[in-house]
């Protein structure tokens, strides 16, 4: 006989694995940040009474103050309305310490004493603290790494430079201030026409590390959009208007919008206020310098750009780079290009693959500033 009733045994494996897939489905969104933190309140509403009843029995193994460890992690996990069921619990729980502790005999001396309530009602006030920032920011403490590791990788990804044909070599280094992992530096880069031309923007934006990240994160997505969907003559206007809508309070930034011919090997480039590219000549064997006209992106609308023209034969080298690669307090432009393109006339002879990183390290290593430095090389 068959659309019997189901017997008893399915039934129970049906609703354990009901019950396991929605335990598990509300772990999963819990730690993306998505789901109820009921979980980890369950789990730490069962530590407060485990806490009280350890310190009550073992007075010399767990001191009082130990209910600060279940309040730290719910500042950390829970939202500001469940922090506040955990820290009912917490206070209970010292009571009842205390009604024990203080008044039977103790050979161990401990004591729940005033300085403990304002420790761990200290402790509360701080995780609490950072509950509501938390709520404010709308960001889980739980997923808040991830979305800088993420954020982080985007940058990464979106400043990596295409292949090039055979005959080319080019490379990116880029360096942090103070060994951060955001940086105010960017670039951005595709190959356009057909894959015939080679368009990299190298850009600078005011500031410095975290505090410039988050502009350069939002400039480099609104550049990549831009880049080879204009003129390259339209780009820095287009630019430079984006720039100018944001109306920040910090700004402006430099920028240097390279596009090059790779079966020619000529280029243009245009400058925002740009530092000048340095070129080295095979022929010759000298480091000329690169020097194209045009004001900072985002400081008055209408602002011309106007290109420098050039050409890239065999053996010949471009060095793009912003201020913090060759420019501090204690050393002026002249001299950290000087410098740079010292260090740089050591790979001319062996070649300059893995070179941009190297010449970092060799000319701004401790430099607090955002330091980057692009290659392009034709063989």
């Amino acid at each position: 006989m068959t659309g019997g009733a189901e017997t008893p045994t399915a039934r129970m494996r049906k609703a354990w694995h009901r019950a396991r897939t929605s335990v598990r489905k509300a772990g999963v969104d819990y730690f993306r940040g998505d789901g109820s933190d009921w979980i980890a309140l369950a789990a730490l509403l069962l530590t407060v009474p485990a806490l009280a009843l350890t310190t009550i029995a073992l007075p010399a193994w767990c001191v009082p103050t130990a209910l600060v460890l279940p309040i730290v992690a719910g500042g950390l996990l829970l939202r500001p309305a469940s922090l506040l069921a955990l820290y009912a619990a917490s206070a209970v729980a010292l009571i009842a310490e205390a009604g024990v502790l203080n008044t039977e005999a103790s050979g161990d001396g401990v004591r729940v004493t005033p300085g403990t309530i304002l420790v761990v009602a200290a402790v509360g006030f701080l995780g609490l603290l950072i509950a509501q920032f938390r709520s404010r920011v709308g960001v889980p403490w739980r997923r808040g790494g991830t979305m800088l590791f993420d954020l982080r990788e985007r940058i990464r990804v979106q400043s990596k430079l295409p292949k090039l044909p055979r005959g080319w070599h080019r490379e990116m280094a880029l360096r942090p201030a103070g060994g951060q992992s955001f940086s105010g530096d960017f670039v951005v880069a595709a190959r356009t026409n057909g894959g015939r031309t080679l368009e990299v923007v190298l850009t600078d934006v005011s500031g410095k590390g975290m505090d410039a990240a988050s502009r350069a994160l939002l400039l480099s997505g609104a550049f990549g959009g831009l880049l080879g969907s204009l003129p390259p003559h339209a780009f820095l206007p287009a630019a430079n208007g984006y720039l100018l809508r944001q109306d920040w309070d910090e700004g402006f930034a430099t920028s240097v919008h390279l596009v090059l011919d790779l079966d020619s090997g000529d280029y243009e480039m245009f400058s925002a206020g740009h530092l000048p590219g340095l070129q080295l000549c095979a022929g010759t064997g000298r480091w000329e310098e690169k020097a194209a006209e045009g004001p900072l992106l985002g400081v008055y609308d209408g602002a011309q750009f106007d290109p420098i023209k050039g050409t890239l034969r065999p053996g010949d080298v471009l060095m793009l780079f912003t201020d913090g690669l060759v420019e501090t307090a204690e050393r002026d432009l002249t001299e950290g290009m000087d410098r740079l393109t010292g260090e740089a006339d050591r790979y001319v002879s062996a070649g300059f693959q893995g070179a941009a990183w190297h010449l970092i390290e060799a000319v701004a290593k401790d430099v607090n500033d955002d330091r980057a430095l692009l290659l392009i090389c034709r063989h």
